[in-house]
C-alpha cells in the first residue's frame, strides 16, 4: 500500500471519529453548562461524580481497547475466526463486569465520596447523580465494546452516528428534567443523571444492533467450546496494561480532585469548567491518533513497520501543529469564554492562568497520546504503563499537592506540576518510539 493510499485512508477514518469524539465530549460537558445555568455548586457536584466515573469507564475499555488493538491486526492478518472469538468474549467478560460494577456504585455510592473528601453542602447532588448514573453504567461497557469492534474494521461512521443521536437524546433530556420542561417536573442534578443514563442506553441499544447487522452477524457457539485461551491470554496481554495505565492516570486525577476540593469551591468549579473546555484542544489529536493506530494495527498485521512508522510520525506532526494552535487560542480569549459559562470573577482569573500554563501542558500531552496509543497499537503496551505509574504518582499527585497546598500556589501551581507530569513522560516515550523496539512486540 502506498504512502498516498495511507494517507487517503487516515483522512477518511480521522473526520467520522474526530465529530464522534467531539460529540462524546459534548456529553458531558452539555450537563456542565446546562448546570451552571443551575448552580455554580451543582457543576462542582458533577464535576466530582465525573472524575469517578471516568475511572469506572476505564475499566470497562480494560477488553474493549485489548479487543480493538487485536482486531485491528487479526483483520491486517485476515484471521476471521480469531476476530469473532476476541469480540465474543470482550462482550461476555465486560457485561460481567459491567453488572457487578454498576451494583457496588449503587450500593457504595455515598461511602466513594465520603473517601473523596465531598464537601457537605454538595453531597446531597453528588450522591443523586452517582447512584443513578452508576447504577446503569454497564450499558457503557457493552456500549465501548461493540464501538471498538466496529472502529478496528474501519467502520468508523456508525458509532458517529450513533453519538449524534445519544447527544440530541441527553439534550433534550436535560432540558425537560432539568428545568422543568415539556412537561416534565423540574429536577435539576437528578434530572441530568437520568437523562445522561438514559442516551447511554440508547447508544448501547443502536450499536448492538448495528453491529450484527454490518460487522459480526453472529456468535457460534462451536468458537467458543473449547474456550479460545489464546484470545483471552491476548486480550490480558494488552487489556491489563492499557487499563492499568488509564486506571493510574485517573485515579490519580481523582485525588488531585481531592486535594483542589480542599482548597475552595471556586477552585473545584474552575477545574471542571477548564478541564471541560480543554478537551477540545486535544480533540484532534485524540480522533487522528485514533483513525490512525487502526491503520497502524493492519499494518503491524502485514508486517509492514516501516510503513507504519512513517505513517505514526506524519499523524504524530499534524496533531502537535493543531493541539498548540487550539491551545493558544483557548489562551488568548479564554476570559471571554469562562464569562460565558459564570460571573463568578474569581473562578475567571483562576481559569485564565489555567489556559495559559496549559498551552506548555499540550506538548507533553499531545506527545503521550501520540506516543502511548501507538506503541500500544504495535502490541508494545507495558513500558508506557510503567512510566505513567512513576511519574503519575510522583510529579502529577506528589509535586501538585507541595505546590498546590502547603506551599500556597492553589489551583495555578498544581496546574504547573501536570505541565512537567506530561511533559516529562512526553519525552521519554517518543525516545520509546523513535528506538523502534515496538517492531517486535507484534500478536501476529
Amino acid at each position: 500500500m502506498s504512502e498516498h493510499s495511507l494517507k487517503r485512508q487516515l483522512k477518511v477514518l480521522t473526520v467520522p471519529v474526530f465529530i464522534e469524539m467531539a460529540l462524546v465530549m459534548m456529553l458531558g460537558a452539555v450537563d456542565t453548562v446546562m448546570l451552571s445555568r443551575y448552580s455554580d455548586n451543582s457543576v462542582a457536584a458533577v464535576g466530582l461524580d465525573n472524575q469517578l466515573m471516568s475511572l469506572v469507564f476505564l475499566v470497562y475499555q480494560f477488553f474493549s481497547m485489548g479487543a480493538a488493538i487485536i482486531c485491528a491486526q487479526y483483520i491486517g492478518a485476515g484471521f476471521q475466526k480469531r476476530l469473532v472469538q476476541v469480540v465474543g468474549m470482550a462482550l461476555v467478560v465486560n457485561l460481567l463486569l459491567g453488572l457487578t460494577v454498576s451494583a457496588l456504585l449503587f450500593v457504595f455510592a455515598e461511602q466513594l465520596l465520603h473517601l473523596m473528601g465531598v464537601r457537605p453542602e454538595l453531597m446531597g447532588d453528588a450522591l443523586v447523580y452517582l447512584r443513578l448514573t452508576g447504577a446503569l453504567s454497564f450499558f457503557q461497557a457493552l456500549s465501548l465494546t461493540f464501538s471498538a469492534s466496529l472502529r478496528s474494521a474501519g467502520k468508523v461512521t456508525y458509532p458517529m452516528v450513533v453519538t449524534g443521536i445519544v447527544n440530541v437524546v441527553n439534550i433534550i433530556g436535560n432540558y425537560a428534567l432539568i428545568f422543568g420542561r415539556l412537561g416534565c417536573p423540574q429536577m435539576g442534578v437528578e434530572g441530568a443523571a437520568i437523562a445522561t443514563a438514559a442516551s447511554r442506553a440508547v447508544a448501547t441499544l443502536l450499536l448492538a444492533v448495528i453491529h450484527f447487522r454490518k460487522h459480526i452477524p453472529r456468535f457460534p457457539l462451536r468458537y467458543f467450546f473449547p474456550i479460545p485461551w489464546l484470545e483471552l491470554r491476548n486480550l490480558l496481554f494488552i487489556g491489563i496494561p492499557a487499563m492499568s495505565e488509564n486506571i493510574s492516570y485517573n485515579l490519580s486525577q481523582v485525588v488531585v480532585t481531592y486535594f483542589i476540593n480542599q482548597i475552595s469551591n471556586e477552585a473545584l468549579a474552575t477545574r471542571t469548567y477548564c478541564a471541560n473546555i480543554i478537551m477540545f484542544v486535544y480533540l484532534f489529536c485524540l480522533s487522528i491518533t485514533q483513525g490512525g493506530d487502526i491503520l497502524v494495527g493492519h499494518l503491524v498485521g502485514q508486517r509492514h513497520h516501516q510503513a507504519a512508522y512513517v505513517l505514526g510520525n506524519y499523524f504524530f506532526r499534524w496533531s502537535m501543529i493543531i493541539t498548540l494552535t487550539g491551545s493558544a487560542i483557548l489562551a488568548i480569549f479564554g476570559r471571554e469564554i469562562l464569562a460565558a459559562f459564570t460571573d463568578n470573577q474569581e473562578i475567571i482569573a483562576m481559569g485564565v492562568w489555567v489556559f495559559v500554563i496549559d498551552w506548555f501542558l499540550e506538548i507533553g500531552r499531545t506527545s503521550n497520546i501520540f506516543a502511548t496509543s501507538t506503541l500500544r497499537a504495535t502490541g508494545d503496551a507495558y513500558y508506557p504503563l510503567m512510566i505513567a505509574v512513576i511519574f503519575n504518582w510522583t510529579i502529577a499527585v506528589g509535586l501538585s499537592y507541595v505546590v498546590g497546598i502547603p506551599l500556597g500556589y492553589g489551583l495555578i501551581g498544581m496546574w504547573v506540576a501536570f505541565a512537567l507530569d506530561e511533559n516529562i513522560r512526553g519525552i521519554i516515550l517518543m525516545r520509546r518510539w523513535r528506538s523502534g523496539k515496538w517492531r517486535s512486540k507484534g500478536l501476529t
